[in-house]
């Protein structure tokens, strides 16, 4: 039986990410790894696939254990690599010369059209570049499977078909799968790894039945830590009195004493750092309201493809102040394009016929691709002159949603999706706008953020419109909900998100 154990593990970046790891994991268990951005998951992950070293304890596999880790993203050099190539590079010069029957067969795993075999990378769309990376991987017969955030780039069709992957596969080949998506961590892992800068949290449960315990142990260590804090304020004081009698006496022993005192409350101090480093910048949103009533209609609306084939028309439909609508659709039905021309709309681009928008709307406009940030400045430099807010105030600004000092005169390029998510959220904000307008806006957020995100979009109570695979947010966000019907190319109103979903998970 293959097996990974941990034995105190840590990884410190410029601060602890997590220390003193210790779990082992084995076949037929799919653990999901859980943590903010930043907080070490692809680190771990890297460690696991023998990229890097820990800076402390050991790590060890069942003898021979292949491991095969899915990155994130693929290396620029293989993206003109075709379909066929790349997965074909799993395999050594002799096996393709003999095997190359397991390029198709690993391929067919997931349902690879064979038209896109000699497609390169770099014309594939994010979902199915995803589903090659799986294929590769696949194809070299691992005995250990890490998967570094799977479900990016997948519409919700392809986020199902892995989720029914991931069941039908970890009960032979256990599984380590980094994910902020809850439904998804729900819907196709057994074990829980929340990875903490102090004591991480293992759980031998699904995401939400975990969360659930690990609040509980959350809110029992809170109550000992407000006792432990006035303990060790009180040890500072006996600390403090014996070392001013040691010095006064000429006491080594008491001066002794009162060190040993000042070490047990710099102890506790530290064990309290680390629960609340958990607590992540805050996600906020603003609403500068409006007295229309009527935001937006649309009537005799038709949404093209930019080459100009239909995709679906909108007879007549009316958004509302504070209407939260969610759009529903498969993969290649229009949502993305229908998010453009409402866009172009708020522009005033091209005249979009049928669309009328009200004068007092302002817009807060967030594409999947983050756009919108000028990737060769800094943070800092962005919100500075983003809305003339101040040196002082943006610094602040940044600080809030979790940018360190260094982070915030670093590039923008150079900063992780989930910190770039961030900071577009932040430059909505400032914006003040009334209604919202996102394609995926949970792309790269971490579970803490997107939580955030639902709570603001609810309480601010700003009209949306919001396209999303995550399952979650549609569920907690949405006051109207409507779906693309692709074989009929139309846009209906429907009473809840629950059948598409049904749908999609039936196949």
């Amino acid at each position: 039986m293959t097996s990974i154990q941990l034995k105190d593990v840590g990884a410190v970046a410029q601060t602890d990410l997590f220390k003193n790891l210790n779990f082992t994991f084995s076949s037929g268990e799919s653990v999901g790894l859980i943590a903010a951005n930043g907080r070490g998951k692809t680190t771990l992950l890297r460690f696991l696939a023998g990229q890097s070293e820990p800076s402390s304890g050991q790590i060890v596999f069942s003898r021979g254990a292949r491991i095969g880790y899915v990155e994130q993203e693929l290396d620029g050099d293989v993206l003109d690599q075709t379909v066929y190539e790349f997965v074909g590079s799993g395999l050594t010069q002799e096996q393709l010369d003999y095997e190359s029957w397991r390029v198709d067969v690993a391929l067919g795993e997931f349902h690879v059209p064979e038209e896109r075999f000699q497609t390169t990378l770099r014309e594939l769309s994010g979902g199915w570049r995803r589903f090659v990376m799986l294929a590769r991987v696949w194809l070299t017969e691992p005995d250990v499977l890490l998967l570094d955030e799977p479900t990016n780039h997948l519409d919700l069709a392809k986020i199902v078909q892995l989720e029914n992957w991931i069941k039908q596969n970890s009960g032979q080949v256990p599984m380590l799968v980094a994910s902020h998506d809850r439904a998804f961590l729900d819907n196709c892992t057994n074990r829980s790894l929340f990875l903490r800068p102090g004591i991480s949290r293992y759980f031998s449960l699904p995401y939400s039945k975990a969360r659930v315990a690990l609040e509980d142990e959350d809110a029992a260590a809170e109550k000992v830590l407000v006792k432990e804090q006035k303990q060790a304020k009180q040890l500072r004081d006996q600390a403090a009195k014996l070392h001013n009698v040691g010095l006064n006496s000429g006491s080594d022993l008491l001066q002794n004493k009162a060190k040993q005192l000042r070490q047990r409350a710099t102890d506790i101090e530290e064990s309290m750092k680390d629960l609340h480093q958990e607590r992540h910048g805050d996600i906020t949103l603003s609403n500068s309201g409006t007295h229309a009533k009527v935001i937006m209609t649309f009537e005799d609306v038709t949404v093209s493809a930019p080459n100009g084939d239909k995709l679906f028309h909108i007879a007549k439909e009316m958004v509302y102040a504070g209407d939260r609508l969610v759009i529903l659709a498969e993969n290649g039905a229009g949502k993305t394009q229908f998010i453009k021309h409402v866009h172009r709309a708020f522009l005033k681009e091209n005249s979009q016929k049928g669309l009328w928008v009200t004068p007092s709307t302002v817009l807060g406009y967030a594409d999947q691709e983050i756009s919108q940030l000028p990737v060769d400045d800094t943070p800092h430099n962005f919100i500075l002159n983003h809305r003339l807010v101040g040196n002082a105030r943006s610094r602040s600004l940044l600080a809030n949603i979790g940018f360190e000092f260094e982070k915030q005169t670093m590039e923008i390029g150079t900063l992780s999706y989930g910190q770039r998510a961030r900071l577009a959220l932040l430059s909505l904000r400032l914006i003040e706008p009334n209604f919202y307008l996102l394609d995926e806006p949970t792309n790269h957020v971490d579970i803490p953020g997107r939580e955030k995100l639902e709570a603001e979009i609810v309480e601010k109570a700003a009209t949306a419109i919001i396209v999303s695979h995550d399952r979650q947010l549609a569920r907690s966000v949405g006051t109207r909900y409507f779906e693309i019907e692709k074989k009929r190319k139309r846009l209906v109103e429907v009473d809840s998100p629950e059948p598409f979903f049904d749908r999609m998970r039936n196949g």
